[in-house]
């Protein structure tokens, strides 16, 4: 049977649940979800949190650029990062891999058919890929986008049936709505040319995307025909209750 390929990004702020450290009880909520949908699901993972990961281990000196800091925070957590990934997934008969990728790679052929051909080996393997952005060669995400334009680039690449970009809120809200105080989500919308008159600037506590770079994000999946959706992370079940349709969350075709 042809199993849906669904590469889930996985923001700051939903791995800490909002916290200061990485949550392993997010992790393994994560890790349980793909266990008991893997018979029709394939999953790769985008991830952020290999800063936030650091922070919780160390608190660097620094005299220099802020920028060079944080690479050097996201050296030290990565691997921490990977380890509470493996450890919580292990447990559930899962496992995993990691992959580091830079915006370099996607503009060099060769770059582009190792990315492919190596996942699509881990995938057959009945390995999850765990990518990040290769954050000390690279710093577009860090500064800029969450790992949201990484994972609609990757999704793109490999061709994947469905892009799930996990936040803090239950999609995208009509902008009134949030004014008012009781948010509304939207539900379906086709395209992304709307969707930037109903957001806010505003950025989450770990996160460096907001909601503009999800949009952005939800363009180049669009260009590559792939449907995106915005859950709220931050719940339990997140990934089932979406497929299920039985939460609230924003589909962009």
């Amino acid at each position: 049977m042809n199993k849906k390929r669904i590469l889930l990004k996985i923001g700051s702020n939903t791995l800490t649940k909002e916290t200061n450290q990485i949550s392993r009880g997010k992790i393994e909520d994560i890790g349980r979800q793909i266990e008991a949908l893997k018979d029709e699901y394939e999953f790769i993972i985008v991830s952020s949190g290999a800063i936030a990961a650091a922070k919780q281990f160390v608190k660097l000196e620094h005299h220099g650029e802020e920028l060079n800091v944080k690479q050097a925070l996201a050296s030290i957590g990565q691997p921490h990062l990977m380890r509470i990934f493996q450890e919580n997934f292990r447990e559930l008969g899962l496992f995993t891999s990691q992959c580091l990728l830079s915006y370099s790679d996607f503009e060099n052929t060769d770059a582009k058919a190792n990315i492919k051909n190596t996942i699509n080996v881990l995938v057959a393997n009945n390995f999850i890929p765990i990518i990040n952005e290769n954050d000390t060669v690279a710093t577009d995400e860090i500064q800029f986008g969450d790992n949201d334009k990484l994972a609609a680039l990757t999704a793109a690449l490999l061709k994947v049936d469905l892009l799930m970009i996990a936040t803090n809120t239950y999609g995208i809200y009509t902008k009134e709505s949030f004014k008012n105080g009781t948010p509304e989500t939207i539900p379906t919308v086709l395209g992304t040319q709307d969707l930037s008159n109903e957001i806010s600037a505003s950025k989450s506590s770990h996160g460096t995307g907001g909601m503009q770079s999800k949009i952005e994000a939800a363009a180049i999946a669009q260009k590559a025909g792939i449907e995106t959706w915005i859950v709220n992370g931050l719940k339990d079940n997140f990934i089932s209750d979406a497929i299920m349709d039985i939460s609230k969350h924003t589909k962009i075709k």
